[in-house]
């Protein structure tokens, strides 16, 4: 096992996940508890003023200083949250892009994902990020392959989800950096004796929450995931399962409780919600998006879901593309 230490350096941005963090720090804090062979990390905190900055939960941390130069042997991650939109400045924005060109491991925690995209640095390349920001990311970046993976790594880029996912991001990184033993004592100190690979799925399936383990129900459910934009109607659906449209309405009344055009509303009317709160699409815009072929369509099958027109939606964290960045 190697014993030369690793360098870290936390950006946090106002509104950032505490647990992410926590989660990220903490796994490096124990490995240098190892009995034999450590330090194996040291790390910094970094904030754009260096006063110390409050997570989304009202939390407040102090940092060891402001934006300055790293190291080249140091390793990046930015850690976002909520209000990201409005608090990325162009002095952060201007900070990463410089230092990231000096060729060290950069990454980020939930909507820090967003953050490095503003930056310029995620052009082509495969990321992930937090399950609430992954809708409206996945229309304003084109260019970037945005995945449901708790945590990703393409080159010197990697990106988590966020959550407890932190802690299999960074066991992972661990494991890479000094070992798999390291890396295992490290889970056993955290009480997490099962961590999941990158691909593992954010989200609980449906399957699991309903404890249905019925495979052509899964392959229905994301055959309509995967086509939001354009809805294939249930005969469709039930052809490329294999099963008569009755079969399928009748798999559907079983284990989900409704008809399979009902809960693939559901599906679009969550996508609307979420592009409706997170970007400054207009509602036309969020209607064709999510496969409305009409305006009146959508606002009254919004209405009747969520007791509020499309129009009149309450923002929440405004993922933009910021042009004057």
């Amino acid at each position: 096992m190697t014993t030369v230490s690793k360098a870290y350096a936390f950006v946090l941005v106002p509104g950032y996940s505490q647990l992410g963090f926590s989660c990220a720090l903490e796994a490096l804090s124990l490995a240098n508890r190892y009995p034999t062979g450590g330090p194996f990390y040291r790390w910094r905190l970094l904030s754009e003023t260096g006063a110390p900055v409050p997570a989304y939960n009202g939390v407040t941390v102090s940092v060891d200083g402001p934006l300055a130069p790293l190291e080249r042997d140091e390793t990046l991650i930015v850690c976002a949250g909520e209000d990201v939109g409005k608090n990325v400045s162009k002095k952060l924005i201007s900070w990463l892009r410089n230092e990231v060109r000096r060729g060290m491991d950069f990454g980020a925690l939930s909507s820090g994902t967003y953050v490095l995209a503003l930056a310029g640095l995620l052009s082509g390349k495969r990321v992930t990020t937090h399950w609430e920001y992954r809708a409206a990311l996945t229309e304003i970046l084109p260019d970037v392959i945005i995945e449901d993976a708790i945590f990703t790594v393409d080159g010197r880029i990697f990106t988590t989800a966020g959550g407890a996912a932190s802690m299999d991001m960074m066991l992972d990184r661990i494991r890479t950096e000094h070992g798999p033993q390291l890396a295992t004592w490290v889970a056993d100190q955290m009480v997490y004796t099962d961590p999941r690979l990158a691909n593992h799925a954010q989200r609980i399936k449906l399957q699991a929450r309903a404890q249905v383990r019925n495979a052509k129900l899964g392959v229905a459910i994301q055959i309509m995931e995967n086509n939001i934009e354009d809805p294939l109607t249930p005969d469709e659906i039930s052809d490329v399962i294999g099963l008569s449209t009755r079969q399928l309405e009748r798999l559907f009344a079983k284990h989900v409780g409704v008809s399979p055009k009902r809960y693939y509303l559901g599906l679009r009317l969550e996508k609307a919600r979420d592009l409706l709160r997170q970007t400054d699409f207009s509602v036309t815009d969020v209607c064709v998006a999510c496969g409305f072929k009409s305006l009146s369509h959508f606002s009254k099958s919004y209405r009747a879901a969520y007791g509020i027109s499309p129009g009149l939606e309450g923002s929440g964290t405004k993922l933009v593309w910021r042009k004057d960045l």
